[in-house]
């Protein structure tokens, strides 16, 4: 029988540093709601707004699939592996953190303020060697239509990810409709609208809300406005 949960935008936590305002869909750092740990394997999904020329200094991970998404502007990213880029706007980025990797993410603009998605996902395999990748998807590519942006595997056209995950980006019109087809048995769906709304499986959804689907076989799709979504399918067992 099918299962969801529905994370409204305004239900999420909040914290707000003067150069960083961050809003938590899941328990993160002084926000901690023992009932929003997580979903299945999907650990963090953190709303971020960093100032301009600010950002978060060298600190630690291991042990986890970390993925950034810029939503305006760019980042600037350091790590400990050697690499130094910029992330810019219609890019994703993925840090396999495995063992361990130290990194640093600023704002790249010293004007503007950058916007942009932090996602944790859990491994599937622990120890593995640390890895950096990001790639880019123009927006023509999603309109009307779901982009897959990540995936387990590096053979799939998009940034892969130690864990049997599949990220789909869309930008769609009023109006317009599609269907999105769970690709592993056991998998769960986790759907964040970015901007607009959106209707699946008959929950209206607007801008920021979160909504998490698991034994089911598909999403039936619908916008209602001019819309942008974020699909994350995870393992719910890990």
């Amino acid at each position: 029988m099918a299962q969801s949960v529905l994370h409204p935008a305004n239900s999420r936590g909040h914290a707000s540093h003067g150069w960083l305002d961050s809003y938590h869909t899941f328990s993160f750092a002084n926000y901690h709601d023992p009932k929003r740990m997580h979903f299945g394997a999907l650990r963090v999904l953190n709303d971020d707004t960093v100032a301009a020329g600010r950002g978060f200094g060298r600190h630690p991970h291991d042990n986890m699939e970390i993925i950034s998404i810029p939503l305006a502007d760019d980042l600037e990213h350091q790590d400990s592996l050697g690499n130094e880029a910029i992330i810019r706007q219609n890019d994703v980025q993925v840090m396999s953190a495995g063992t361990g990797v130290a990194h640093s993410e600023k704002n790249h603009s010293t004007t503007a303020p950058v916007r942009f998605l932090q996602i944790w996902v859990f491994p599937r395999q622990r120890g593995v060697a640390p890895r950096y990748a990001q790639q880019s998807f123009p927006p023509a590519e999603r309109h009307n239509r779901l982009l897959q942006v990540v995936s387990p595997n590096a053979t799939e056209g998009a940034v892969w990810v130690n864990q049997d995950a599949w990220f789909h980006l869309g930008n769609f019109d009023q109006g317009f409709r599609t269907d999105y087809q769970v690709k592993k048995p056991g998998n769960g769906v986790y759907a964040f609208v970015l901007e607009g709304d959106v209707t699946i499986n008959g929950q209206a959804l607007h801008r920021r809300d979160g909504f998490g689907l698991w034994e089911v076989d598909a999403l039936a799709i619908q916008a209602d406005s001019h819309a942008e979504l974020l699909l994350m399918e995870v393992p719910m067992q890990f």
